[in-house]
């Protein structure tokens, strides 16, 4: 993208009427955002949705110097730009179709061929939700997956600090400008994370983290990745919003059950309930319905001199070393164990190195 176009795309979203999915329009029919602002008002207006007030505001020559404003801040400050028909835009966000045109960056993210999962939830984590939440990831570390949130308070800022710790890439979705960052608490965390992945908005230098800003923040939250998951929420919990943006993304979602009486406990119990999300009791039961295949980050699973295995272990391993490739479901089965507890032993036994899943969902011993 050429710094003539992307100052044209700056323009185009200044338009008073123009969003995501208009200015998708326009510049597919029109071939370019620059030829937007150039194309005959006759041609523009046979676009479905294009009404005589958008044609209109079209004409309005004072986006240019906001738009110029907004590229010499983004020059000045050596931000990244993400166009959406471009390659250094999220894979999974393209298929979006109210995702961002643009997208600012800063850091040093890489999203291509990894594994990216959304970590979202209460600004007021329990102790429950922070265990939980350490366990995931610390058993989802050796997969080396992206951890993706919206920098806030609670669940956001612990599973960005327990990514870290891990030495696993980050991505901070903020709902303002780069410009700044809120809360200003999180200040401390900013060159850390651009360290380990980096922030990302679709807002200007101009924007502050408005309460509307982060409704349209968690659609990149769910759109950028794979899978949501819901650690705690509260009946009404801004995070069940990101929930159900993956869910009309088509994207996987899974939400870890509590007790009926917790307060934090109820929108995630309410998401299994009404089949909005998968129950995450481990992180197999995500790594089983995401089909990820079980890689080391520093080398290939193999298996362990010594290892010790646990009796329950050690009675899979028989068993599949005796029958050879097996389904989960057979395992449980045939060994007598509930298959959610099946999915965590054999998780454990793939980080290990004594067995290794396969195609289909089958496992076989080492």
């Amino acid at each position: 993208m050429t710094e003539q176009e992307l100052f044209h795309l700056l323009a185009l979203q200044q338009v008073e009427g123009v969003g995501d999915i208009m200015a998708k329009k326009l510049i597919n029919h029109c071939g370019s955002a620059e030829a937007v602002f150039n194309t005959k008002t006759s041609q523009i207006a046979a676009i479905d949705g294009i009404g005589s007030v958008l044609l209109q505001k079209l004409k309005d020559k004072t986006v240019f110097e906001k738009a110029e404003q907004e590229l010499q801040f983004i020059k000045s400050n050596e931000i990244n730009v993400a166009y959406f028909q471009d390659e250094n835009y999220p894979d999974r966000l393209k298929h979006c179709i109210d995702g961002p045109v643009l997208l600012f960056t800063s850091g040093n993210m890489d999203l291509k061929n990894k594994k990216t999962i959304s970590i979202v939830g209460t600004r007021q984590i329990t102790s429950y939700g922070m265990e939980f939440c350490r366990k995931l990831i610390e058993d989802l570390a050796p997969l080396d997956p992206v951890i993706v949130s919206g920098f806030a308070y609670g669940v956001d800022i612990f599973a960005h600090q327990l990514a870290m710790e891990h030495d696993l890439q980050t991505i901070g979705v903020v709902a303002h400008g780069l410009n700044q960052i809120y809360p200003k608490n999180h200040k401390k965390y900013v060159a850390k994370v651009e360290q380990n992945g980096g922030f990302m908005t679709e807002f200007w230098s101009s924007s502050n983290p408005e309460k509307e800003n982060f409704v349209r923040r968690n659609r990149i939250v769910a759109g950028i990745s794979e899978a949501t998951i819901v650690i705690e929420s509260a009946e009404r919990g801004g995070s069940l919003i990101t929930a159900n943006i993956a869910n009309d993304y088509n994207r996987d979602v899974f939400a870890v059950p509590g007790r009926t009486t917790d307060k934090y406990s109820q929108g995630c119990n309410n998401l299994i309930k009404t089949q909005k999300a998968n129950v995450l009791t481990s992180a197999a039961d995500l790594i089983y319905i995401l089909n990820w295949d079980i890689e080391s980050k520093t080398k290939t699973v193999q298996k362990q001199l010594f290892v010790t295995l646990e009796n329950d272990e050690q009675k899979v391993y028989d068993y599949l070393l005796k029958n050879g490739k097996e389904l989960m479901d057979i395992i449980a089965l045939r060994c007598d164990f509930p298959i959610y507890k099946i999915s965590g032993m054999l998780l454990n036994m793939e980080l290990k190195g004594v067995i290794r899943p396969l195609p289909g969902k089958l496992f076989e011993a080492i």
